[in-house]
């Protein structure tokens, strides 16, 4: 029996010449279908890791409190959406001084988001955001310092003209130069750099490797504007704790902002791996709609394939009815023919595999996620490309096999 599939296999593969330009487009519609499957999922999956891995470096025991009207909302039923007044700072820095469960808190807030920094010739693209942040800021958001030092209670409260730049900012004003104790521009602004910041990987915009922190001192003298809501984050000492701190600070922070007994709060409580969740939950739509795409693509490459074996059996009606003459079977034939389309759809999902893992791996790297080879995704793939074989060569094998053979023989 092995030895028969062999050699239908070699029949396949010398039809399959035969017919090189047809054969290649085939290939190539149900490789691309394979492509978009393993190669967007693949993707998916590095971006998955990429956000874990993020969120993992600010530590599972960690929550902020914001605004609740700083993410984009939608009013129902043709009203506007709801704005709540922003945190400021003596809202926040209340807090901090309250808050006694044992944690580390910090006060932060985005400066701004188009900042071009400047040293001599080299200067950055104008898309740096500029954070302002307390003695905690770092400890807090899981950045550390790579060189230098973090600023001092004394120069976030005079707010000083210091900065830390993250570590791709600083790689690409001062190349080899040692940029501790340079004066750099952001905007008109002096800043004397005192620190850099770890290699961190930046993924959905999450890495600290494109910013830049000042002093929250120096935020409020430079870049106070109406409505500027700053940020609570709080560490708590372990992970145990967390929903404790989490329910005293709701409570604190509940009196701070005088919301009334009953009222829904004015501000969002929000735990780091709860913003990871939220990320890799509305990804799963893009997966969904990634395999939609995938299956459609599948769906026309087993369409064309089903023609082209069509076409075949009747180019080779003829030898249909020479293997008949000579004694082969119906059931040899019907085999002879699955197997050529099978072997075509293995050989379309094989290059697609191939392709979508370096696709994959290509939009994985450029989100700061590492490579993967998705051997699920690869194992479906070639289930998937048999189950295509298959279907479409069933209908074009049966249709050969009940040929008679005088009247193939007979075929012009």
């Amino acid at each position: 029996m092995n030895s028969l599939i062999r050699e239908n296999i070699k029949v396949a593969l010398q039809a399959i010449r035969s017919q090189l330009l047809r054969t290649i487009l085939t290939v190539l519609i149900i490789a691309f279908g394979i492509m978009a499957l393993v190669g967007i999922l693949t993707a998916i999956d590095g971006i998955k890791q990429s956000i874990n891995s993020n969120f993992a470096n600010m530590g599972a025991n960690t929550f902020t409190i914001r605004n609740r009207g700083d993410q984009i909302r939608i009013g129902r039923n043709g009203t506007k959406p709801k704005k709540f007044r922003s945190i400021t700072y003596s809202e926040a820095e209340r807090f901090c001084e309250e808050f006694t469960f044992p944690s580390l808190a910090s006060v932060s807030a985005l400066a701004t988001q188009i900042a071009t920094i400047r040293y001599e010739g080299n200067k950055t693209n104008p898309n740096t955001n500029i954070f302002g942040g307390d003695i905690n800021y770092l400890a807090v958001s899981g950045y550390e310092l790579e060189s230098g030092r973090n600023f001092s209670n004394q120069e976030i409260q005079s707010g000083t003209s210091l900065v830390i730049l993250g570590n791709e900012i600083a790689t690409t004003l001062f190349k080899n130069i040692d940029p501790l104790g340079k004066i750099v521009s952001i905007g008109s602004n002096k800043y004397k750099v005192i620190g850099v910041l770890k290699e961190k990987g930046s993924s959905m915009g999450f890495g600290g490797d494109k910013m830049c922190i000042i002093s929250i001192g120096n935020l409020r003298h430079y870049y106070m504007r109406p409505k500027l809501s700053f940020v609570i984050s709080v560490l708590a000492n372990d992970a145990q704790s967390l929903d404790n701190a989490l329910s005293e600070a709701t409570g604190l922070f509940r009196k701070i902002r005088e919301v009334k007994l009953g009222e829904d709060e004015n501000f969002e409580v929000v735990k780091s791996d709860s913003l990871s969740a939220l990320l890799i939950e509305n990804i799963s739509y893009v997966t969904m709609a990634a395999t939609i795409i995938g299956f459609i693509t599948l769906l026309g490459a087993a369409i064309g394939l089903m023609n082209i074996m069509l076409v075949s059996v009747t180019e080779r009606t003829r030898e249909i009815g020479i293997r008949k003459a000579i004694g082969a079977k119906a059931k040899l034939i019907r085999q002879q023919f699955l197997i050529e389309a099978i072997v075509i759809c293995q050989l379309g999902g094989l290059l697609g595999i191939i392709f979508g893992i370096a696709m994959g791996n290509a939009v994985s790297f450029f989100v700061g996620g590492g490579f993967i080879i998705p051997w699920l995704w690869i194992s479906g793939g070639i289930i998937l490309c048999f189950i295509v074989g298959v279907v479409s060569g069933i209908y074009p094998a049966i249709k050969a096999s009940k040929l008679d053979p005088i009247e193939a023989l007979r075929f012009e």
